[in-house]
Order: C-alpha cells, then structure tokens, then sequence
C-alpha cells in the first residue's frame, strides 16, 4: 500500500534539506578545511600550502607589498601591510617580514632580545613616515639633492684645522684628471713609542722612537662601525719600521681590508717595472748603507784612469726630516697619483679597480705633522655621482623577473644595508644576471631601515621599482645580522620553496654556477651545509670583535662557515624556522657562528649533516678561481662580470 501523499512529501523535503546541507559543505566549508597542515616543528614539509601563497604574492607583485610575518607579533605591533593595489596607493611597503621578538621567558632571555626589541621600537615612527609620507619625501630628497656647483680650488690654513688629531677637508665633488692637493707642514721630532704593534721591545729596553705621518684621500663612509674607504694611503715613516731604514708605504683599503702595499725603500723601480704615467713607482734616495756613491771608490779611480766616461746618478736625500718644512703636492694622473716633495718627483701610485677620482671626496692627515696649510686646485666643478641614491639606474632591464609559481633550485638572500644603492645596482648588473637567465634560480635583497628618512624613502622607491628587495622592519645594526638570515630562511621555505639556500652580502660576488656545481656533489637525499669552514674557533674576549662571556659562556665555537657566502639545503632552513616560530631558537650576534650553532643542532638531533668545506667560498677578498669573492667594490663587481662573461675567473683587483 502506498504511503500518504502527506508522508511522501514530508521525505522529499528531508532529501532536498539534505542535498541543500552537503551543497553547502561542498561549497563553503571543504575549500577551508587545512587538509594539509603544517608540521615546521618536525622539520617538516608544507608544500601543498606554498602554491596558495606565491599565487598570492603574483597577484599582489603589482603593489609590492608582501605581509607574511617571520615571527608571531604583539597587537602592539606595526601591522604589515595589505596586498592590494588600493594599499600600494595608499602608500603600502614592500614588506615581506614583520619581524618582531616575542618577549621571552627569564629562562631564555638573552641580551639579543633588549638589543632587539630596541632596534623594532626605533623603527615604528620611520614606518609610520613612510606609509604617511613616503611620496613627500622622496620628492624632498630628490629636490634637495640637486647637483650644486662645487669650487674648482679650496684653501684651508692651519687656523681652520685642529692642532692634532685626524684632520680631514672635504672635496665636495672628489677629483678629476689633472687635479692636485698641496700640502705645506712640518714633521714633528720622534716620539717614543710604545705600541707593541709597531714597537716590540724586551723589557729594559729603550722606548723606539717614531716619527711618522699619514695623509690619505677617502671616500664617502657607507657602512656605520666601518671606517671610509681609504682610496690612497700615503704614510711615509721617517725613522723607519721593522727594516730599520727610512720608508715611503703606500696602499688603499676597501671595508677595512687593506690591499697590497707599495713600500719604497729608497732603492729605484726598475724601468722593466710598470711604471704610471712613465713615472717611476719609487725613485732612489740616499741610504745609509749605500755611502751616498753608486760605486766604490776603487772602481771610479780604475774607468777614470782607462778613461771610461763616468755616468752621471743623482741621488737626493729622504724627502722628510723631523722638523723641515716641506711642500708635498699630490697629483692625479691618468693612471694613478704622483707625491711631489719640494719640487722632486718621489712615487707614483697605480690607481686601484674599483675606485675612481670622483670618489675621494676628503682629505685626511694624520700623525706627528704640523699643518701650515692646504691647497686644491683643478677641482672638477660639478657634482658627481658618489650620492648613493644616483646610483640607481631605472631601467626595465635591471628588474627582478615574476617569482615562478614551482619550487626553485636555489634560493639566495643577499644582505644588504638601507644606504648601499651603489652596491645593489652593481650585483644587479652583474652576478644577479644569472637569475634572470635561470627561472630555477631567485636572488632577493633583505635590507633594514636607516637612521635617515630620506634614505629609507629613497629605498622604498627602489624596492617598489624593482621588485628584488625585502624590507624587515626594524633598525639595521650589526648585532641583529642574524634576523636578516631567519628571513632569508624563510622566504626560501614558505614564499619561494627552495632546494638550497644561500645567504650571501652585498660586497660578494657569487659565480653562481660554480656554487651549485658544489653543492651537487652531495647526495640530494642528504642534508647539506656548504662553504668556507672554521673549526674550533674560540670566542675573542676584547678588542673590537669582543664577546662577553654573558653573550658566549662556551670556550669555543661550533663548526661553522664564514659568513659572506654558504649554502644549506631546505630540511635545516625549515628547522630554523619552525624552532624560530617556537621560540627556541637560540639567538647570538655573530650570524655565521649562529648558522653554524643551529646546524650543530639539526645535525645532532634530527639527521646528520654533510659539512662541506671549500677554500674557494673566500672570506677576505679575492683570489684566482674563486666561488665567492668578498669585500667587492660596486666597479670591482663589473670587473668580475665582464671577466667572467669572457671565460676568466681571474680577479680583478690587487690583494
């Protein structure tokens, strides 16, 4: 019998409740159920969860405004910004990591996290101004950056110069061919000296006793805790150093590396010598140990009576004696600087790759002198390009491609600072050119906010424009390096998956298929830590490297590679973010020590490393056949490129 129409209906309407029930499972509730969650904290592996965010950071590139925090953030915090075209109007940043500490138990606090916190504090009205006023002072900056007219001579006298210590007149827009400084001054009588670097002596021993002096051409300071750049160093020694002669020394020094010295000893270069402008490196003086003749006496005595023709040498004395006054002018030539002393030519000088005359915006004197005065002349009478900020070029060509939407190779975060727009366009135009032939490889900047608002418009400008660089939000100081490396981590974990990841500095040129070629010959099923190894290291505990026993209580360091270049593979980058996230990451001021103490752990607790160690990721310059190249200058780095595109991995500068 069949059931009641009532009854009929009645199960109909159930069924169509039901079907409209699962459609709106179906529809609204399934797409946002986390199927595949995360799981850092066992090193582990999210990837069905990255292809939602580089789909997120395609459709906000337009904007540049990335806003995926590193670390979890107080409320109270600069909240990052929004990923859309109406926010990039409203003056958006292109800030990837909202980085933020947590304040941490008493347990584990350390004081990386007052230095810290401090740095995030100092840098919330500087992100303010930008998102407020960014447009506005980029305007400002540019305006008043404005090229001046620079005078073509300058005249100082000792009344305008202190009586002692570092003396320095500016040269507002550096030198040009032809230019020259005259420096009228006396030395003063030696002095006892007491510096074991310069004077070792056994104990009863007399003082040494040292009469020298330096005058040096410098460049623009880029870098806070670095001294300027010292294009020429001219430091004549006049009672002499270890060789106990008087001595004429000459070098350059770029970020605090000194290159290789010239010393002139009062022998003459040899003509096969390379000579600058035809000038002579060293011309000869009187020695004490040459009797003021170029021959015995027995010898002249003998041509003289076979009535050989006697050639004619002079020699002049040293050109500096302790309380003579004397007039030193410097010249700039076409190949180097000329030193003139009272009217005789005394060195040349090869001007060093990487610099060039427009750089040496000051002059510097130091030492036992007595200045009269100063003089420049044939001063070039526009301003140049040493302004850090027209150093970019805004051409399409330079900038970053899209991020691909599949994993990549290697991922390479290159550290950087707010003011190194010279350095950034220099890696873009020449080593970061691989990336843009490779959609396997990705380089990206991690740069800190300047003291300076001008100079963190300025990068903003730049970061929008081309689309490389990564902002994390707090005051840049050495000591806080090493979040920069958790950000690079990061990105190469959760934004732009990686097999690798390098982590390098703005000054390094990377030969970028060199490094994968290394990192291959390791098994890709084994983690992998590559670079330039220091083993057994111990802590310093004074000087300018010094670290406190509060800071370090350990005798030693672990095992770790030197910081300007090295790779470790995805499994302990997704580590040190997961432990990062869960704060347990122990945190230290020294970056590459802190790489190398996270490894430590990953490789005793989790699965063991593979430690690579290779000379040729170099630490302190460059040499013939490298992999990395530290303490590159911007020209130095298009030297290398230019090499490197003809099948050379020669360097390019004197070391």
């Amino acid at each position: 019998m069949p059931p009641p129409p009532r009854k009929r209906l009645g199960r109909a309407a159930l069924l169509l409740a039901a079907a409209a029930y699962l459609a709106f499972l179906l529809l609204f509730e399934l797409p946002s159920l986390d199927l595949f969650p995360s799981s850092d904290a066992a090193a582990g592996a999210a990837m069905p969860t990255h292809r939602p965010r580089r789909r997120e950071l395609e459709a906000s590139s337009s904007s540049s405004a990335f806003a995926s925090p590193v670390l979890r953030r107080p409320a109270t915090a600069v909240s990052p910004a929004p990923a859309s075209a109406a926010a990039a109007a409203a003056g958006a940043l292109p800030i990837f990591s909202s980085l933020l500490l947590l304040p941490r138990p008493n347990a584990t606090a350390t004081p990386f996290d007052g230095t810290a916190a401090e740095a995030f504090a100092a840098a919330r009205p500087h992100l303010d101004h930008l998102r407020t006023a960014a447009a506005a002072a980029a305007e400002e900056a540019s305006s008043s950056s404005t090229a001046p007219t620079c005078p073509t001579s300058i005249s100082v006298h000792a009344d305008g110069l202190p009586g002692d210590g570092v003396r320095t007149v500016e040269l507002p827009c550096g030198l040009a061919v032809g230019s020259h400084v005259t420096v009228v001054a006396r030395p003063r009588a030696a002095r006892p000296e007491y510096d074991p670097k310069i004077a070792e002596r056994k104990s009863g021993q007399e003082p040494l006793m040292v009469s020298q002096f330096m005058v040096e051409l410098v460049g623009t300071k880029a870098v806070d805790g670095e001294a300027p750049p010292r294009i020429l160093h001219f430091n004549p020694r006049i009672r002499g150093d270890y060789s106990g002669k008087p001595v004429i020394e000459m070098n350059s020094c770029y970020r605090m590396q000194w290159g290789q010295s010239q010393r002139c000893e009062g022998y003459a270069s040899r003509p096969a010598d390379e000579t600058v402008d035809g000038q002579l490196k060293c011309e000869k003086w009187i020695r004490d140990d040459d009797k003021k003749s170029e021959e015995s006496k027995m010898k002249w005595w003998v041509k003289r009576l076979i009535g050989r023709p006697k050639d004619v040498h002079i020699s002049w004395p040293y050109p500096f004696a302790e309380g003579k006054l004397f007039v030193l002018t410097l010249t700039a030539g076409l190949e180097g600087y000329h030193v003139n002393v009272d009217g005789r030519h005394v060195t040349s000088f090869p001007y060093r790759t990487g610099y060039t005359l427009e750089d040496a915006t000051g002059l510097s004197l130091n030492g036992d002198i007595d200045i009269e005065s100063i003089f420049a002349s044939s001063l070039p009478n526009s301003h140049p390009s040493f302004a850090p900020e027209r150093y970019l070029e805004m051409s399409e060509q330079w900038r970053a491609p899209p991020l691909p939407t599949e994993p990549v190779e290697l991922f390479i975060g290159i550290l950087s600072a707010a003011s190194h727009f010279a350095e950034r366009m220099a890696v873009r135009k020449s080593w970061m050119m691989y990336t843009r032939k490779s959609t396997n490889i990705v380089a990206r900047f991690f740069v800190a906010l300047n003291g300076k608002k001008e100079v963190n418009a300025e990068l903003k400008r730049e970061a929008e424009f081309f689309q490389d660089i990564v902002i994390v939000p707090f005051m840049d100081s050495y000591d806080l390096v090493v979040l920069k490396t958790i950000a690079i981590a990061e990105y190469g974990v959760r934004v732009i998956p990686a097999k690798y990841i390098m982590k390098c500095d703005d000054d390094t040129f990377v030969r970028i298929d060199s490094v994968l070629d290394q990192v291959k010959k390791v098994r890709s099923d084994k983690s992998v830590y590559v670079g330039s190894m220091n083993y057994f290291h111990r802590p310093l505990r004074s000087g300018k490297w010094a670290v406190t026993y509060e800071e370090w209580p350990e005798e030693a360091y672990p095992n770790y590679a030197n910081g300007p270049g090295y790779v470790i593979s995805a499994d302990i980058a997704r580590y040190i973010v997961s432990e990062f996230d869960n704060q347990t990451l122990r945190l230290f001021k020294m970056e590459d020590v802190n790489m190398g103490m996270w490894v430590e752990k990953f490789n005793n607790t989790l699965r063991p490393v593979e430690y690579r160690h290779d000379v040729r990721f170099y630490q302190s310059g460059c040499f013939d056949g490298y992999f990395t190249a530290h303490y590159q200058s911007p020209q130095h780095m298009i030297c290398l490129w230019r090499k490197l595109q003809s099948g050379s991995s020669r360097c390019c500068n004197v070391r």
